[in-house]
This record gives C-alpha cells, sequence and structure tokens, in this order.
C-alpha cells in the first residue's frame, strides 16, 4: 500500500496531485455506494452528508479557476 502511494510522486505532469486529491473524493463516495449495493449497509444521513461535501470538495479543487 505504501509503494502504491510512492510510485504517485514519480508522475511527470504538475497537475498529478490534483487529480490523485480528486480521485481520493470520488473513492469515498464510490465507497459509500458499494456499501449500500453489495454490503447491504445503507448509508445514514451523516454518510450523505460526508460524501456529498467531498463532492464539492472534488468540484473545487478540479474547476475552480486557475491563473
Amino acid at each position: 500500500m505504501a509503494l502504491y502511494g510512492v510510485v504517485a510522486t514519480f508522475q511527470s505532469f504538475s497537475s498529478f496531485g490534483r487529480v490523485y486529491a480528486a480521485y481520493g473524493g470520488i473513492f469515498i463516495i464510490l465507497s459509500v455506494l458499494w456499501g449500500w449495493g453489495i454490503d447491504k449497509k445503507t448509508p445514514d444521513t451523516y454518510d450523505w452528508i460526508g460524501a456529498f461535501i467531498c463532492l464539492i470538495g472534488v468540484s473545487v479543487m478540479l474547476w475552480a479557476p486557475r491563473q
């Protein structure tokens, strides 16, 4: 698992860190959906609020205007 994080540091394009962070946010949302659909663990209100906050964060990281 540590190697997975280290390999990411060797990427050559400058925005990889931003893309990697956005992937983390998407991973959180998909984990909630996986738990609901596959494990049959119904997400509660706080699960949905947290996933929504992650989605907002991912949106800011990816689409905020930059110079």
